[in-house]
């Protein structure tokens, strides 16, 4: 059989399932089953209308990873992205995870990140030019039974 590389430059959701299922498979053939779980919280206004929210998965290898961190200006400075992170750490704890991790840019947030307890353990110098994208990490831990 023949193979030929073609450039797509919009491809169907469809097509980009069919390598997120290949990869997932191949990831299972090597190091067992690895579901994520979602988890997802929002900062809503009186009206409902969301001004902040946070957005991971996490799985059996026991790693939370930060995908989303967004907070309204109209909130932002308030605590409410301390108490997003604080919710999603918990959360994730109390299925087993121990480590989490995410990336953002210089630009963005990793002095508030560190002040959390987060580590940078990579860095894309440049990226984009003028700044960095950092990778940071934090070792999570169990809430004291004495906390309220």
């Amino acid at each position: 059989m023949a193979y030929k590389i073609t450039f797509e430059a919009d491809p169907t959701p469809q097509e980009m399932q069919i390598l997120s299922d290949g990869i997932d498979e191949y990831d299972q053939s090597k190091i067992g089953a690895r579901e994520k779980r979602s988890v997802t919280f929002f900062v809503r206004d009186e009206d409902g209308a969301i001004v902040g929210g946070i957005h991971g998965n996490y799985s059996v290898s026991g790693w939370l990873y930060i995908s989303t961190l967004w907070v309204s200006d109209v909130v932002r400075g308030s605590g409410y992205g301390t108490r997003l992170m604080e919710h999603a750490e918990q959360e994730a704890v109390r299925h087993g995870c121990r480590n989490a991790y995410l990336d953002t840019f210089t630009f963005e947030a990793v002095e508030f990140y560190q002040k959390l307890g987060y580590t940078i353990f990579g860095e894309l110098e440049d990226f984009p030019a003028g700044h960095s994208r950092c990778f940071l990490r934090k070792k999570l831990r169990a809430p004291d039974k004495t906390e309220n």
